[in-house]
């Protein structure tokens, strides 16, 4: 027991002591806690999206009541085709046409559309409004959840298998041995991206074409296409995870450094439901996120047919942001 309570002691004075990870393990839950309460703040979030073409319902009495309903969000739209296309990527749940003769679209595989089109039968829309077709295949949600989740499992394997690791090393004393051999910083890290590059291009591939197997994927644009695109990705994020590890020397802190990286990520770059309606502002802070542009380009590739050439925002972006990131984190590294 004397020997148990010696060793909790020296642990207990160890985390103490490391003034950055004892903050950072009380800074971190307020800023999760806050960023979502200001994130998800309002009366309520809805839980719907219906785009409405037209000026207004103004000779349309069951429009005008559907549109009061509570918790949906009605989206003022002018490119029809482009909204029809933002319905079967479950973008939006309904396209509803107030102008001319009454109509409205769904997708038949996203059951959000299935309860609009009875709310909006149950305005008295049912004998008035002409149900619309989509034709074509029906991008399903796991065609459209598909790239985000490929990307979403990147972005931890690169952050936490770079970034941690190298400061584990460096706490381990590893990095200070290497210290003594003839390479230099940007040698180091440049053998560290490409490490982790390959192994996670290899398990992205296993995933897709494992998935792809089994669920048939709903695919436009072509393999290389979206192969360049996670390659360009996987890169930007791992040197992001070595700006982190560039000159941290405790894993705890590495820890809830990375985590403020790949939460506000996973929330906010449109891996899990659209951004589509939302605060102006908040679809401005997912910009800044590497992830924001990968799912984009790669949900581009899959649903809508693009090719590289249509991608040049996003490959400009990431491009950029992976010089930036590689830059800062050799000019800051330390071996100590």
């Amino acid at each position: 027991m004397q020997k148990f309570l010696a060793l909790l002691r020296v642990r207990n004075k160890e985390f103490l002591r490391d003034r950055s990870t004892l903050a950072w393990n009380f800074a971190f839950p307020f800023l999760v806690i806050f960023g979502l309460a200001i994130i998800f703040s309002g009366n309520g979030r809805d839980l719907y999206k219906v785009g409405v073409v037209g000026p207004g319902p103004s000779g349309n009495a069951a429009a005008r009541e559907f549109l009061k309903t509570d918790y949906v969000g009605f989206i003022s739209v002018t490119d029809l085709a482009g909204a029809l296309e933002k319905v079967r990527r479950h973008q939006y749940d309904m396209v509803l046409d107030v102008q001319g003769s009454p109509r409205y679209w769904i997708n038949r595989s996203n059951p959000k559309g299935y309860f609009l089109e009875r709310v909006l039968w149950g305005s008295g829309a049912k004998p008035k409004f002409e149900q619309q077709v989509l034709e074509g295949r029906e991008i399903r949600y796991v065609d459209w959840l598909l790239p985000g989740v490929l990307a979403m499992n990147m972005m931890f394997s690169c952050l936490f298998g770079v970034g941690y690791v190298i400061v584990r090393y460096r706490k381990a004393g590893i990095l200070r041995r290497l210290k003594a051999a003839p390479i230099t910083a940007l040698q180091f890290l440049s053998a560290q991206v490409v490490s982790r590059l390959m192994l996670v291009m290899f398990v992205t591939a296993v995933l897709f074409f494992g998935s792809d197997l089994i669920l048939d994927f709903f695919l436009l644009g072509s393999l290389f296409s979206l192969f360049f695109i996670f390659t360009l990705g996987a890169v930007c994020l791992i040197s992001l995870g070595l700006l982190v590890a560039a000159r941290t020397s405790s894993q705890e802190l590495a820890g809830g450094l990375l985590n403020l990286l790949t939460w506000p990520m996973m929330f906010l770059s449109g891996v899990w439901f659209s951004l589509e309606g939302s605060d102006p502002w908040l679809t401005w802070l997912a910009r800044i996120f590497p992830l924001t542009h990968i799912i984009d380009a790669a949900r581009s590739i899959m649903v809508d047919g693009a090719g590289l050439a249509d991608l040049w925002p996003q490959i400009a972006v990431l491009s950029l942001m992976t010089v930036v990131f590689m830059a800062i984190g050799s000019a800051l590294f330390r071996w100590e």
